[in-house]
């Protein structure tokens, strides 16, 4: 019995430790939320987060463009948020939506917060994709009042390394990132080179300036958890610009 007590009692506070955000993953918080994109979120394509077709990229329609106080100058990218309708009967559906973060809603200073600036510092705004948005409020209502938390990424298959460029500069969009989802360093190891860290230029674009050339790829990226997933050798020595390649997941 002691041991049965022993581990009810280990669960308890895992669960605990999960619920209360020890993973990164708080509770409810306020925002808003508004759409764009039409009605196949075709105009969602590309983006700030530099995963351009998002259709191809496996984030579908299930997409947002978040605020300045949200976006984390590009870091956020790939963080996936629940969230639901809130408090307002007229408009508001039942049920929440799952959306990942790939796009940057900017702000218009000329306009002011409560009216069309939705996205000024400091609002916590989310600009749906239509789709996404359609599931948890009417289309008329234009703007509404939600709840949103951080939770895990769900990805099938492994992350992707899709390397742009040329000789000496090396531009890696991440992504298809698991668990948090985004990414906060990533380092780069050829066959013949050592590890070497990578600077973020854009989005989740990461750029290395050395030359790697006819050498196989590995790479290990870091999520704001303070995870590490590494992938060895997921370019092979014949890879050419513009290839997307596999690796592991977390």
């Amino acid at each position: 019995m002691e041991l049965v007590n022993s581990i009810a009692m280990v669960s308890f506070f895992t669960l605990i430790w999960l619920l209360t955000g020890a993973h990164g993953y708080g509770g409810w918080e306020l925002a808003h939320a508004t759409f764009y994109g039409g009605s196949d979120a075709s105009v969602t394509m590309g983006g700030a987060c530099g995963y351009g077709n998002l259709y191809s990229q496996g984030y579908g329609t299930h997409t947002a463009a978040l605020s300045t106080a949200l976006f984390n100058n590009g870091f956020s990218c790939g963080a996936c948020y629940e969230m639901k309708c809130n408090d307002d009967p007229q408009w508001c559906l039942p049920g929440t939506v799952t959306i990942t973060a790939t796009n940057f809603c900017p702000p218009n200073n000329a306009l002011p917060n409560d009216n069309g600036g939705w996205c000024n510092p400091p609002l916590q705004h989310f600009d749906m994709a239509e789709p996404a948005f359609e599931k948890i409020a009417k289309y008329k209502s234009g703007i509404v009042p939600i709840l949103y938390r951080r939770v895990p990424c769900l990805r099938k298959g492994g992350i992707r390394f899709t390397i742009n460029g040329h000789s000496y500069f090396n531009l890696v969009l991440i992504s298809n990132v698991g668990g948090p989802g985004d990414v906060q360093a990533v380092s780069i190891k050829g066959s013949n080179t050592g590890w070497q860290p990578m600077s973020r230029n854009w989005g989740q674009n990461w750029q290395s300036n050395s030359y790697l050339n006819g050498q196989s790829l590995s790479f290990k990226i870091t999520t704001s958890d303070g995870r590490t997933v590494v992938s060895y050798n997921s370019a092979p020595s014949n890879w050419q610009f513009g290839q997307t390649f596999q690796g592991s997941q977390l």
